[in-house]
């Protein structure tokens, strides 16, 4: 499994989204400086941009897919 210094744009959607749920349970138990919030906070952000950003390609093959099924019939 990638480390948290790999770039949200070099991970699998399922990377990334294993990483976010840690960042975000690790922001709700607290017991983190306002630096390291902040970073974990940025650094999820970018992990949800990723996330999505793999959603948004699927639902784009699927809607090709779709739109190619319905030119058959």
């Amino acid at each position: 499994m990638p480390d948290d210094t790999t770039a949200p744009d070099q991970l699998s959607y399922e990377q990334a989204r294993d990483e976010l749920v840690d960042v975000v349970r690790r922001l709700e138990t607290g017991g983190t400086g306002l630096e390291e919030a902040l970073a974990l906070w940025e650094r999820g952000e970018a992990l949800a941009d990723r996330c999505q950003h793999w959603l948004d390609g699927a639902r784009e093959r699927l809607d090709a897919a779709r739109g190619s099924d319905a030119d058959e019939e």
